[in-house]
């Protein structure tokens, strides 16, 4: 449901949020978010225990972890069937 380029947010007859998203895309988002608080952690472990391989793996994996992110909302914003997951 795109208006002027803006979109707005419809409710079921539950209430709930209902917008153009894909399971696969709602996955990826919260997985995704769930993944970064664990990464985060490993960042911050292996800064403490002068662990600069573990450090940098998870700064990579977050980095890949972000731009996944991105594209699935990225996704969700260019469909306009009014699908609604």
């Amino acid at each position: 449901m795109v208006d002027n380029g803006k979109w707005h947010e419809e409710r079921s007859n539950r209430g709930h949020a209902m917008v153009p998203a894909t399971p696969r895309d709602v996955v990826h988002i919260r997985v995704g978010s769930f993944m970064l608080m664990f990464l985060f952690a490993f960042a911050v472990l292996g800064l403490i225990a002068r662990a600069p391989v573990m450090t940098g793996v998870a700064v990579v994996l977050a980095i890949i972890t972000v731009v996944d992110i991105v594209l699935a909302v990225r996704r969700q914003k260019r469909r306009r069937d009014g699908e609604a997951g």
